[in-house]
């Protein structure tokens, strides 16, 4: 049952007399610290005794985790015959290759340096004795253990000190006062040591994120990924591979925190691994991949399991010579439609199995009878209408002018159907202020024709025929008025707005119609006009760190709250496009948007993000998607989806209802156990979205993905995926702080870390000291992600952040992907002073730490939301010369903060194709920001270097591992 983990290891298991514990980081636990599920009743728990800081727990593990020679974490863990009984006879370990990344081997003369799993000297393992804690079994395959000297300290080879070695370490004693700790951190500061000097943690020995995607990008880069294997655990997101779909659903739309759930509810109540998919309906398919294939059943609709519902799929059954088949899901047996029959083969499969798509792939798609349809009527192709805020903020800001140039050229790049010759979307156009202003574009108009609406609060749309038209019909006025929108408005004085009344406006105008579609507003201020949903300003400092923080989070109810109803009953989502000076209550603003599918843009200083802007406005008016969506995951016997995170509305349990959902937009889903699970026939998902394309043609899209169970809790260690697990993670919590104080959510999110690790360590690592922190493979840097995750602006608490932006920053992760929450916890690095300039690929990342950095270079980082170019104090003045045309960065006037020129030599053009293929896989555009080290700006830059302590309070990664590794020896113990 052993299995390979991950062993990192500060030598404390000997109890020091006179030793207070770890002072709790996350302020102290409450006599009762909740775990598991957010809002389930807490569960008792042992606080740890606090104290004095044990600073020698934290001064040995910072020696520590370096024995013999520098660890090397590319290095394969070595294979150990498994052996049944506990009371085995001791097996031979093979030797590891010798350490990777360039360091010397520090071992002694003529010896193998000893790598994460190398053998531990002399006698420590020379008999397999009882081992601690229920554990059994020999050393599992690749659980690094470096060697353990007398008292379980390591030893330092090349001292003149007794020992098979010769080494025993100096005892190091305790000196100085722990410096302060900080909000939602551990305590901090280099603790000072009294003593011989101790060796300086190499911090590549420690687990690395940037290592792990580069062992993963190396192994599986450029693969092909078939499908067609139960529970296989696909490449990471970081890595290049191309999708061969035989079967079980691309991982691009489905991925799991684990890919073998537990059999039982009461292991998966043991282990606390989250079990949930992260499903993202419409990503984008590569070009060298192959798009969905899109099956039509005929008038009687898609074949569907009588009992359960699910649709015809892979793992149906067929029987009787083809006249039956079984549900995979609930096992109900079904008669076979007529029309659809066909015999079985001497293996018992359909003969036609490799001609229809449903029975021999992971995805596809049905198109649906007027049954899936609203009133059973056929429905309209869909409307995008564009409501432009005209008060005086952004006609003096140049943004509306900027607006409607842009519209002028945008239109032509509204999306068509597949195959389609002419477009199918109707526009529409809307200004506002205090009123609102709705336009007749009819082709036929000579001019365009205002009507204007000053009533508010009782919002209807003055004009039917005419307000929704075809751009390409209608194309000399609509450029007529976007000529003269900018002229209109010019001299007005008006700065209020109102915000409620827009979208009802754009609501009411898609009902008469009878079409679903998309509002695209652009707003700069807080609605404060005398209108139905007018805001005040409820921005308060002085609640953050106390019990009525959520509050600032919680949108204000009443109008909002029937408006997002009414709007995802329509099949109408709103994308907000914000550029604020000042407070807007996003966490309310954004709450309409965030429930109906929508995406949310913020601009906080215009006049320097134009570019941003519009590469936005372009990308989400291009962009794939459908409309008046409804989503049901299905499953099979013993287990079911309970909960749902994501840009959606729930009316009820199981029905996911989206106004619009796009290619970026991912849903989060958890599930429980209501039964035992067969290991036999393994855990069956079936994710169902029906849809209106955007040529105005209701579809079914399918996805299936089936998983292997096990009663062995190593089977779902082996095959968890971290960037999953903290999507999870992410979202769970950041729902959980509308109802929770953030410092209970923070200290849920450390205990069920500490949590998942302890029964990995007491079920599925070999016994080993308990001074030995050990991971599970596929989980070793998990810990860098989660604290990360609780040091994000929205988690950590800090009166310097901005409530706007905590609360932006809340729904932007909502529907992000794994790939968004992953790049976004663990930004990359990427230094460009020494890259290949005649090379085609991005140079690799470096860890995401300020010890990376040097004087000398220049860094690009990025996280899917911003990106940075650091420039060192000593850059070579050739490379600034060559990327700004001047000779020193002593001339600081010369170049924008926010724009690179565009030189003709080799490094500049590089560092654009880096930057431009960045963009490009990013979800929203990015403004470059430049700073020179040690300016204030650099300050921004800094609070991205995640391994590194917090600039707003938050530990340091090393930090985090010794509070979380002595939370896992208190669980154990």
């Amino acid at each position: 049952m052993s299995q390979q983990g991950y062993v990192a290891t500060p030598p404390y298991s000997q109890a020091q007399a006179g030793m207070g514990g770890y002072s709790a980081g996350f302020g102290n636990p409450p006599p009762q610290s909740h775990y598991g599920a957010y809002g389930s009743p807490p569960q008792g728990y042992s606080a740890p005794p606090t104290g004095k800081v044990n600073l020698l727990l934290e001064l040995t593990f910072r020696g520590l985790f370096y024995p013999h020679a520098p660890l090397s974490l590319g290095q394969r863990p070595m294979q150990l015959p498994q052996s049944p009984s506990s009371s085995a006879a001791p097996q031979q370990f093979q030797t590891s290759p010798p350490p990777a990344m360039g360091h010397q081997p520090l071992s002694p003369p003529g010896q193998q340096p000893s790598s994460f799993g190398s053998p531990p000297p002399m006698a420590t393992m020379g008999s397999v004795a009882a081992p601690p804690m229920g554990m059994s079994g020999p050393p599992g395959p690749g659980v690094h253990q470096p060697p353990l000297g007398p008292q379980g300290y390591p030893q330092q080879p090349g001292s003149p000190m007794s020992g098979p070695y010769g080494a025993q370490m100096a005892g190091p004693q305790m000196a100085g006062p722990q410096s302060g700790a900080f909000p939602g951190g551990f305590p901090g500061g280099p603790a000072q040591m009294a003593g011989p000097p101790q060796k300086k943690l190499d911090p590549d020995s420690i687990p690395g994120t940037t290592q792990v995607i580069e062992d993963d990008q190396a192994k599986r880069g450029g693969q092909v990924y078939v499908t067609n294997i139960r529970g296989q655990v696909p490449p990471l997101v970081t890595t290049d591979f191309t999708v061969q779909d035989q079967g079980n659903a691309s991982p691009r739309f489905m991925r799991c925190t684990t890919y073998s759930f537990p059999s039982t509810a009461d292991l998966a109540k043991q282990c606390k691994v989250p079990l949930a998919a992260i499903i993202k309906p419409f990503a984008n398919v590569p070009k060298n991949e192959t798009p969905l294939y899109i099956v039509n059943h005929g008038e009687a609709g898609p074949i569907r399991c009588n009992r359960c519902k699910a649709y015809m799929c892979p793992y149906m059954q067929f029987m009787e010579g083809g006249r039956r088949y079984q549900c995979g899901f609930c096992s109900c047996i079904n008669e076979v439609p007529v029309q659809y029959f066909q015999h079985l083969d001497h293996m018992g499969r359909r003969m036609d199995l490799y001609e229809r798509p449903e029975l021999s792939l992971g995805s596809y798609e049905f198109i649906a009878t007027l049954d899936y349809c609203k009133n059973n009527k056929p429905p309209n192709p869909p409307a995008y209408i564009f409501m432009i805020d005209v008060s005086y903020n952004n006609i003096k800001s140049g943004l509306v002018k900027l607006i409607c140039e842009e519209l002028k050229t945008l239109l032509d790049r509204l999306p068509k159907e597949e195959g389609a010759e002419t477009l199918a979307i109707k526009v529409g156009f809307v200004t506002y202020n205090k009123i609102l202003h709705f336009y007749n574009v009819k082709s036929a108009l000579a001019q365009p024709q205002m009507m204007v609406v000053s009533d508010v609060a009782e919002m209807f749309v003055p004009l039917l025929d005419g307000f929704l038209v075809n751009f390409q019909e209608s194309r000399a006025v609509i450029n007529n008025l976007l000529d003269q929108i900018p002229d209109m408005f010019a001299e007005t004085n008006e700065s209020e707005t109102v915000f409620a009344p827009v979208i009802q406006a754009g609501l009411e105008a898609l009902k008469a119609a009878e079409c679903s579609g998309k509002l695209f507003i652009f707003q700069s201020s807080i609605p404060t006009a005398e209108a139905p949903g007018k805001l005040k300003n409820r921005d308060d400092k002085k609640l953050v760190g106390t019990e009525k923080e959520k509050t600032l989070f919680q949108p204000q109810r009443g109008v909002y709250e029937q408006l997002t109803k009414d709007c995802v009953a329509q099949g109408c989502c709103v994308d907000l496009f914000l550029f604020p000076n000042q407070y807007v209550d996003i966490a309310t603003m954004g709450d309409v948007p965030s429930h109906t599918g929508g995406s949310i843009y913020k601009y906080s200083n215009f006049q320097m993000n134009g570019q941003q802007f519009l590469s936005d406005l372009r990308r989400d008016v291009e962009k794939s998607i459908g409309f008046d969506a409804i989503m049901r995951v299905r499953t099979g016997t013993g287990f079911r989806a309970t909960d749902f995170f994501g840009a959606i509305y729930m009316n009820n349990t199981t029905d996911v209802e989206m106004a619009a959902v796009d290619c970026d937009k991912a849903v989060t889903v958890e599930f429980k156990h209501d039964d035992t699970l067969s290991e036999e026939t393994g855990a069956v998902m079936q994710c169902a979205l029906l849809y209106t394309t955007i040529g105005g043609q209701r579809r079914l899209r399918i996805h299936n993905l089936s998983l292997n169970c096990s009663s062995q809790l190593s089977e779902l260690y082996k095959s968890c995926e971290t960037d999953a697990l903290i999507n999870f993670f992410a979202k769970s919590a950041y729902r959980a702080m509308l109802n929770q104080p953030l410092k209970t959510v923070r200290e849920i999110l450390v205990n069920q870390t500490a949590h998942m690790l302890a029964c990995y360590r007491k079920n599925c690592a070999s016994p080993s000291a308990a001074s030995q922190l050990i991971l599970p493979d596929a989980m070793k840097v998990f810990p860098v992600y989660m604290n990360s995750l609780l040091k994000t602006p929205t988690l950590v608490g800090s009166t310097e952040l901005s409530t706007d932006d905590r609360a932006f920053h809340r729904l932007l992760v909502n529907a992000m992907g794994v790939e968004e929450t992953q790049v976004l916890l663990y930004p990359r690095l990427i230094p460009l002073h020494t890259m290949d300039v005649s090379s085609e690929a991005i140079p690799a990342p470096v860890r995401c730490s300020e010890e990376r950095l040097s004087e000398s270079g220049i860094f690009l980082l990025e996280n899917g939301l911003s990106m940075f170019l650091w420039l060192g104090q000593a850059c070579p003045p050739d490379l600034i010369q060559n990327l700004f045309n001047v000779p020193s960065l002593g001339i600081t006037n010369v170049f924008q903060p926010t724009s690179l020129p565009v030189l003709d030599n080799a490094h500049s053009r590089k560092i654009h194709s880096i930057i431009s293929s960045i963009s490009q896989q990013r979800a929203t555009s990015m403004k470059l920001l430049i700073v020179k080290q040690k300016d204030r700006s650099e300050m921004l830059f800094r609070q991205h270097l995640v391994e590194d302590k917090g600039l707003h309070g938050g530990a340091s990664y090393m930090d985090f591992l010794c509070y979380v590794h002595r939370e896992i020896r208190q669980l154990l113990t």
